[in-house]
């Protein structure tokens, strides 16, 4: 919530402010009636509940659960170990090992053709631990995403997720809230609902209580019911729910929505182009091999093993899973840091954001108010810094009518601080009123930025009126003179200087017995200032100079007043302070104007929320990577046109939550900038996974196709390319995945949205390092074969240096700028569980006839062994060079 009463332009969140001012009355009031008016009167299929302030019971409620299972729509079937095993099946590599067994066992090798079925069972084990693993993942975050519903149970208020409301759960519904189950009204308070999601109707239907309990036929009533899904648009009611999951309206026709697919990402698109441009070359280039050995050889037999060897060597099955893991374990890892990803492309776009929009009120500040100064007859008290310090008894009738003038049962954190504030100040004295009635309220509007509650006292028979609200409107309903509104806005803009939201309170008496429809139409006296501080949050200014180093402008917008947002901006360390832009100005700009004076401008002060989407349009149109805070029901426009909309998790409503990328839920900023390190972090990352796919690549397809253009025996066999991609395959997922971020991660511009995943640069690095492992590996067979070594002795020295260069490409790609000194001591258990595997299980191959004798090798020495961890070595430690040379030309860059 962006400011509050008398810091909030017109039309800034009326959902919040709304469920601010008349929630005491929807939990209190409002139940006591339904209370007594519905006692035991029956629910859905005989439900009793007798007494709608108590709700279900803890034990009822999960027994309901457990019966009747959560509240939400069908969802696809988890796949199964035999449902990832066919699609295992239908996986190309699959194909190409059956075909390759089928082939051995039709030449009589059963041992060749049993090691490939055992390896197609490796494969599938490691598919399997991969799909449940990213299915888990996903699984905890659907549980994150489900809507929120605010629910009774033994007669305490929760908060809890939409999916475990069940039949029989009280729920109290307000402004901006989206509906979680089917119900029946108990009680209303100016209710309206938009329904268009079930009738298509986009008018809102008004909502009445149930025509049985309140006494008359539901016929003759508006419809008394709610339905999941749908949203409340206006008002506060309070329902008992009769449908939840399948068994609502909105489940009845649920399935349809299971057909629906989502539209890829830019990223998923670019990784199918990169995959089907492999393919199409491994398939062309299997076909050559095939016809090149067969023409050349006469073995068309052998020409069709070298083929599908080929074709095995530069399949690029691992892009998919590189994309599919990192994307949903990347939004697990943001979850952890209080920040729920809705939409996968915000992943992809936080790396490039270049503006962070944010919420002052909640997101920078604790949201937790406290009354700091008074102003009243022309003397200030401020006590900011010492709560334990009270004012003289001169501002008694100030503190009173700002008590009398909120809630007496607060949601909203600064009517909490007056409410507070005032039980310490007054107590012990006649200034505190708890047994005057509340006759009728006046709740703040768009149109007027003052509430007012009339209260009838016990002493008499005339009105107490109680007004508070925006400075300048206070002054408008008390009728001031130009001088007295002058002095009132120079007691304001002091209060504001010193960072406090600032409130104008008043009091009338009205004698007559009809009460009027405006609050103008009442006698008011001013009586004086609340100013409430709300204090930074700790993490916010090392936030702010880790953005400003990043090279992301953080804009804050608020409602408040230019003076307390200015004292805010210098608390948080965001600059420059002196200039601000208020809504007003704003409305006074044309676009052009605007998109020009942006440019050099952070802060934002009266700022309604129709106004934010015109600011994100006019960053947009300066070619910024807009990202978006908002909580209330019309900050939703400027959320989706944002290109990274962050809704509030813990005050923002549900249709802002349903309308942003992301969610914060601790509404903390903080957490805002772990998401966008974190979110560099995971696109650094593909980026090293692709690269060290495509580089391992190129010397597993150049020894699988140069041996059969200069006519040499073959390297590579099909049962060699699966043990490479056992290794390959959690190397460049779960490995890369698991890797930490640069040092510089937030050091760097951000990232262009325009650049590639594989840019040319990436590219001519990755052919590069496998280019240099493939002359190596040519250059060892070459040299075994021309010393006379057998063709085994040859295909053993080859396959162990390429074995110990493709653990020296990993180490190599886990960073591009650090050295591999400071590589090594970075923490991974997965690169260690992965190379300590290969290593044992090639040593285990290297000294064993049985295995050697499966992969057509013979014996090395321990002087072989050298050779082969020398020129392995030697094939990618080039690379550390270079990362020197590249790290002194981007840091002159810098300079």
């Amino acid at each position: 919530m962006t400011g509050g009463v008398g810091a909030t332009p017109a039309s800034c969140k009326p959902a919040m402010i709304s469920r601010a001012f008349v929630f005491g009355r929807v939990i209190c009031d409002m139940l006591c009636i339904v209370g007594h008016a519905c006692s035991g009167a029956l629910g859905a299929e005989g439900d009793v509940t007798a007494d709608p302030r108590i709700g279900l019971s803890e034990a009822e409620a999960a027994q309901r659960l457990g019966e009747e299972g959560l509240n939400e729509l069908p969802s696809g079937k988890r796949r199964g170990f035999f449902t990832i095993a066919f699609d295992v099946a239908r996986e190309p590599m699959f194909l190409l090992l059956s075909a390759c067994g089928a082939l051995y066992l039709g030449l009589g090798d059963r041992q060749e053709a049993l090691m490939l079925l055992c390896f197609v069972f490796v494969i599938m084990g490691i598919t399997f631990y991969q799909e449940r693993k990213t299915e888990r993942t996903l699984e905890a975050l659907r549980d994150l995403s489900s809507p929120r519903a605010l629910i009774i149970r033994e007669g305490k208020e929760r908060r809890i997720a939409g999916r475990e409301v069940v039949r029989g759960d009280i729920m109290v519904l307000s402004e901006g809230d989206r509906v979680p189950a089917d119900g029946i009204l108990l009680s209303t308070v100016h209710l309206m609902a938009d329904e268009s999601l079930l009738t298509g109707e986009s008018v809102p239907v008004r909502k009445i209580e149930d025509g049985v309990q309140a006494g008359g036929r539901p016929e003759d009533l508006p419809d008394s019911r709610v339905y999941s899904g749908t949203l409340i648009v206006q008002g506060q009611g309070i329902a008992r729910v009769q449908a939840t999951g399948s068994a609502t309206e909105i489940g009845k026709i649920g399935k349809a929505l299971r057909t629906l697919n989502g539209e890829d990402t830019p990223l998923k698109r670019e990784i199918s182009r990169l995959v089907r441009t492999l393919a199409l070359m491994g398939g062309v280039l299997c076909v050559l091999v095939v016809a090149i050995y067969g023409a050349t050889r006469g073995n068309w037999v052998n020409g069709f093993l070298a083929g599908i060897t080929m074709a095995m060597s530069i399949l690029p099955e691992e892009f998919p899973v590189i994309l599919t893991i990192f994307l949903a374990l990347g939004a697990w890892r943001i979850a952890r840091n209080r920040v729920l990803t809705r939409r996968v492309p915000a992943i992809e776009a936080l790396g490039a954001a270049t503006v962070l929009c944010v919420d002052k009120t909640g997101t920078l500040t604790m949201n937790r108010m406290s009354v700091a100064g008074v102003y009243a007859d022309g003397a200030f008290f401020d006590f900011y810094g010492n709560p334990d310090l009270l004012p003289p008894d001169t501002f008694h009738d100030l503190v009173e009518f700002g008590v009398l003038a909120s809630q007496r049962d607060p949601f909203d954190p600064m009517e909490k601080a007056i409410r507070e504030f005032g039980g310490r100040y007054l107590a012990r004295t006649e200034h505190l009123h708890d047994d005057w009635a509340l006759v009728r309220e006046y709740p703040l509007s768009n149109e007027l930025l003052a509430m007012s509650h009339v209260w009838r006292s016990t002493r008499g028979d005339a009105y107490v009126i109680a007004a508070k609200g925006a400075p300048e409107v206070i002054a408008d309903l008390c009728h001031s003179s130009e001088e007295q509104f002058r002095a009132l806005a120079g007691a304001a803009s002091a209060m504001a200087d010193n960072g406090l939201r600032v409130l104008g309170v008043a009091r009338g008496i009205f004698t007559e017995s009809a009460l009027p429809g405006r609050q103008h139409d009442f006698d008011f006296e001013f009586l004086g200032l609340l100013g409430l501080a709300d204090p930074v949050r700790p993490s916010v200014p090392g936030a702010i100079a880790e953005c400003i180093g990043a090279g992301i402008r953080v804009v804050m917008i608020t409602g408040d007043y230019p003076a307390t947002a200015r004292s805010i901006a210098r608390r948080i360390g965001l600059a420059p302070a002196d200039r601000v832009i208020t809504g007003p100005e704003m409305d006074r700009m044309d676009d052009a104007e605007l998109q020009e004076r942006i440019r050099e401008v952070n802060i934002f002060a009266r700022v309604a929320p129709r106004q934010k989407l015109r600011l994100v349009g006019a960053f947009k149109a300066n070619g910024e990577i807009v990202a978006m805070t908002g909580d209330g029901v019309n900050d939703a426009p400027a959320l989706k046109s944002a290109h990274i909309g962050i809704a509030m998790g813990e005050r923002g409503t549900d249709v802002a939550r349903e309308a942003a990328d992301m969610v914060l839920l601790d509404d903390d900023f903080s957490s805002i900038v772990q998401a966008v390190r974190l979110g560099r972090r995971i696109f650094d990352n593909i980026r090293k996974a692709i690269a060290y796919t495509i580089a391992v690549h190129v010397p597993i397809a150049g020894m699988s196709i140069l041996p059969v253009a200069l006519q040499w025996p073959l390297v590579l066999l099909p049962v060699h390319i699966v043990f490479l991609e056992l290794i390959i395959d959690p190397a460049c997922s779960i490995v890369f995945e698991a890797e930490g971020e640069e040092d510089d991660i937030m050091s760097r511009p951000p990232r262009d949205p325009g650049e590639p995943l594989v840019s040319r640069e990436t590219l001519v690095i990755s052919l590069m390092q496998g280019g240099s492992v493939l002359l190596m590996v040519l250059a060892v067979f070459a040299v075994a074969l021309h010393r006379g070594e057998g063709e085994q002795d040859a295909r053993a020295l080859t396959f162990t240096t390429l074995m110990v260069a493709n653990l020296g490409l990993i180490l190599a790609n886990r960073s591009w700028s650090r050295p591999l000194a400071d590589v090594l001591r970075m923490p991974n258990r997965a690169l260690w569980w992965v190379s300590g595997g290969a290593v044992v299980v090639l040593g285990l191959v290297l000294s064993s006839p049985v295995l050697r004798g499966l992969f057509h090798f013979a014996e090395l020495h321990p002087a072989d062994i050298l050779i082969c961890l020398s020129a392995g070595i030697l094939s990618v430690v080039w690379f550390e060079g270079f990362k020197t040379v590249a790290g002194r030309r981007n840091m002159a860059k810098r300079i």
